[in-house]
């Protein structure tokens, strides 16, 4: 037996439910976007350090062959601001490639602001 007052119901219940589904979707789908990018620069930069630091390479190189790689995966924008140079790490030498890139967006939900990410190498002296 239903009472009279509780015709519709069902539709606001599903309303209420679904808009909470639909923005913990959105902030799932944000949180893989954004750890897909931070991984892919990661590797990136890892990768250009160790290309620079080879013998008879500069850092110049590793910048250019990491813009390469993220190019490869990512939209060029997030190649635009790759930095290299050389950097002692407790007296040895290495290779360090920098990225700076913003955080991906989808919808409202999410971070923002400038994700950086380092790549060292330990430089191969001949």
């Amino acid at each position: 037996m239903r009472r009279e007052d509780d015709n519709g119901s069902a539709v606001v219940e599903f309303v209420l439910v679904s808009v909470l589904v639909v923005v913990l979707v959105m902030a799932l789908v944000q949180l893989a976007l954004a750890l897909y990018v931070r991984n892919t620069l990661v590797a990136a930069a890892a990768e250009g350090a160790r290309f620079a630091a080879a013998e008879n390479q500069e850092p110049l190189d590793g910048a250019e062959h990491t813009r390469a790689l993220i190019a490869q995966t990512l939209p060029a924008g997030y190649g635009s601001d790759v930095t290299a140079g050389y950097e002692l790490v407790e007296g040895v030498p290495t290779v360090v490639v920098e990225v700076r890139a913003g955080l991906p967006m989808f919808g409202w939900v999410g971070p923002s602001g400038t994700l950086v990410v380092r790549g060292h190498a330990m430089e191969e002296l001949p």
